[in-house]
């Protein structure tokens, strides 16, 4: 079953990868059997990640479209907050994006975050690497901006752009310890703004100290997304970026990444907060929370 399934998403059929993706959401019975059977693959994946209304979604689309000029193959994944009702995509139409629905080079994905602290889907590895295996040239993973979505997308991304706007001065000191440490390009959108280039020097001047980690400086592009402004430098700092062997760098750390993530999830998975919090409440006034971690495990 899982071989004829694995074929077709090899051969590009976009409705069975779509109809994959939520089993392996689902945890339809058999679906780590169909992940087993993934072939290697050395599709490049893109994070985009940045605060909310940076301007992510109108970048991704105006990526695409320089992508698709390109006659080049795009798979996009949208994640998304939940819907505290059903657990689903809040912005699931992707409006910004819904020229490229019918677009047989483009496969468009939004998933939820589930409730996920970090902000990424619970299942964005698995889902990401079945992506993979489909003839895409490159996959933009779009993080919802919250929490620790953008230190996570460093840990599956093969690069990682940070998306900010010249307003965000103060945001950027905040955030300054872990998204220097792991942006690989940034962009500065709605660049024809106020105070846009004395932001970019700002910023730049903040990048400077981090140049001794990196074996490039990381560069900072100004866009207009909306007016499709800049988007193909930034293209073309992402090609740059790969063609620099910066994945083979990282390639074993992401993995490692992964494999522990999913080790740790799979171990706890027998786990049940209800019934960690009735075992606390039996325990009464002599509870110790370390006793209880040691007998536990």
């Amino acid at each position: 079953m899982w071989q004829q399934q694995l074929t077709e998403i090899i051969q590009g059929n976009s409705k069975t990868l779509a109809r994959c993706i939520s089993l392996v959401e689902n945890e339809a019975p058999g679906y780590e059997e169909l992940l087993q059977q993934l072939p290697p693959s050395s599709t490049p994946i893109i994070g985009i990640t940045g605060p909310p209304g940076a301007g992510k979604s109108t970048l991704v689309d105006a990526l695409i479209a320089q992508l698709v000029a390109q006659q080049k193959k795009v798979a996009v994944l949208c994640v998304d907050p939940s819907s505290p009702f059903n657990l689903g995509a809040l912005l699931g139409d992707r409006i910004r994006m819904s020229e490229w629905y019918n677009n047989p080079n483009v496969f468009i994905r939004s998933l939820a975050t589930r409730g996920s602290l970090g902000g990424l889907h619970p299942k964005i590895i698995e889902i990401s690497d079945l992506v993979k295996a489909a003839s895409f040239d490159h996959i933009i993973i779009e993080t919802v901006g919250v929490g620790q979505s953008e230190i996570e997308i460093a840990g599956l991304a093969d690069i990682t752009v940070v998306v900010v706007v010249p307003e965000a001065g103060d945001e950027v000191q905040t955030m300054k310890a872990g998204l220097m440490e792991i942006a690989d390009i940034f962009v500065v959108n709605k660049a024809d703004r106020p105070d846009a280039d004395l932001f970019v020097k700002n910023l730049r001047l903040m990048l400077a100290p981090a140049f001794a980690n990196h074996t490039m400086p990381v560069p900072v592009v100004k866009t207009v997304a909306s007016q499709k402004q800049g988007v193909e430098e930034l293209l073309k700092a992402i090609n740059e970026n790969l063609d620099a062997k910066k994945i083979n760098e990282k390639h074993s750390w992401l993995l490692a990444e992964k494999a522990f993530y999913l080790i740790q999830r799979k171990r706890m998975s027998d786990i049940d907060k209800s019934d960690l919090k009735k075992k606390i409440e039996e325990a009464g006034d002599e509870f110790n929370l370390y006793r209880f971690i040691k007998n536990y495990s």
